[in-house]
C-alpha cells in the first residue's frame, strides 16, 4: 500500500513545470551538485538495457570521410560526385574534409557556443523560451511536455532563415559566431547538394534553385555532466527532418550512427564536418532513386 501511495502521489506534470520555470536547464541542475536525477529524466530500463547492449557492440566501422579539395576540378568533379552518391545512397552520413571553412572558424563556433553555456543562469535565461520555428530559443528538450521521458542536455536554437534572424536576437557572447557559422555551413550545405543533384542526373544548381538551403536553423546542444548516466539519454536516436545537416561536432566522441542495423561511433576527424542526409530530401527525390535514412544517437 505504501507503494502505491507514493507512485500515485508524483506529479509529474508538477515537476515538468518547476523544472521549466525555474530556467535553469540541464546545465545549471548538474552545476547545482545534485547527487540523484529528477524523475522525469529517467528513461525506461527496456529502453535503456536495448541501447547499451547495441552501443557496447558498435561496430568498428567507418563512415566515409570524402575530400572535396578538388571539387571544382575538371579531372576529379566526377570521382568526388561519385562518392558522395555512394555515401548517401549507403550510409545517408558522411565526413567531409577540406571544404573550405577555415579550422579557425569551427573552433571559435565551438568555444563560442561553450562560453553561452558557461555564462550564470540569470544571463542565460532571458533567452529561456519555448518559441518554436522563429528568433531564438534557449530550452532543455524541446517536446519536455510530449517526450515520455526527458533527456540530459540543454538546446541552442536559432532560426536563421528563410526570414533573417536580426543579429541583435542571439546571445551576444556568441553572436558574431553564430551569423559566421551560418554563412559557412550554408556554402557547405549547398556544395554538397549541388553534388547530390548531379549525382541523381540533375543539374548541380537544381536544389538551390528550389531553395533548400532557404529555411535554416543552427542547433547547438550541451550535455552536462550527469550523477546517474545509466538512468537516463543524452539524446535519443532519431532522424534528422531537413535536407542536410552540417554537423561540427567536437573532438569528444559520442556520436553513432546506424548502419545496417549496427550503431557505428563516428570518430572527429580535425577540421572535418559530418553530412547528413535529411528525411526531407530523400522523400522528395523526383527521380526516384533512393538515399538512405540515417538514425542518429548522441552519447553524454
Amino acid at each position: 500500500m505504501a507503494a502505491t501511495a507514493a507512485t500515485s502521489s508524483y506529479d509529474r506534470l508538477k515537476e515538468l513545470k518547476e523544472f521549466d520555470e525555474s530556467k535553469i536547464g540541464v546545465k545549471g541542475l548538474s552545476d547545482s551538485g545534485i547527487k540523484t536525477i529528477p524523475d522525469f529524466f529517467k528513461h525506461p530500463p527496456q529502453t535503456l538495457s536495448d541501447l547499451k547492449s547495441k552501443s557496447t557492440q558498435a561496430s568498428t566501422n567507418k563512415i566515409p570521410v570524402i575530400d572535396l579539395s578538388n571539387v571544382n576540378s575538371s579531372g576529379h568533379h566526377r570521382e568526388i560526385v561519385n562518392q558522395i552518391k555512394e555515401a548517401a545512397k549507403s550510409w545517408g552520413f558522411f565526413q567531409v574534409i577540406n571544404h573550405g571553412v577555415p579550422i579557425s572558424v569551427l573552433e571559435q563556433t565551438i568555444e563560442a557556443i561553450k562560453a553561452l553555456y558557461e555564462q550564470p543562469q540569470e544571463t542565460k535565461s532571458k533567452y529561456y523560451n519555448r518559441e518554436e520555428s522563429q528568433g531564438v530559443m534557449y530550452a532543455s528538450n524541446n517536446d519536455l511536455y510530449r517526450a515520455e521521458a526527458a533527456c540530459w542536455l540543454d538546446s541552442l536554437k536559432a532560426w536563421m532563415g528563410p526570414k533573417p534572424l536580426d543579429p541583435e536576437e542571439l546571445p551576444a557572447i556568441c553572436g558574431k559566431e553564430v551569423v559566421e557559422w551560418d554563412l559557412s555551413a550554408t556554402k557547405v550545405a549547398e556544395t554538397v547538394m549541388g553534388l547530390l543533384s548531379e549525382g541523381l542526373g540533375l543539374e548541380a544548381g537544381k536544389f538551390k534553385e528550389l531553395t533548400f538551403s532557404g529555411a535554416r536553423v543552427l542547433v547547438a546542444h550541451i550535455y552536462p555532466y550527469c550523477p546517474q548516466p545509466d538512468l537516463t539519454l543524452g539524446i535519443t536516436s532519431h532522424t534528422d527532418p531537413g535536407v542536410v545537416t552540417v554537423l561540427l561536432q567536437n573532438q569528444i566522441q559520442g556520436l553513432q550512427v546506424r548502419h545496417e542495423d549496427e550503431w557505428v561511433n563516428v570518430e572527429p576527424v580535425h577540421g572535418g564536418l559530418i553530412i547528413n542526409v535529411g528525411d526531407f530530401l530523400q522523400s522528395t527525390i523526383p527521380t526516384g532513386k533512393t538515399l538512405r535514412k540515417t538514425d542518429l544517437l548522441g552519447a553524454q
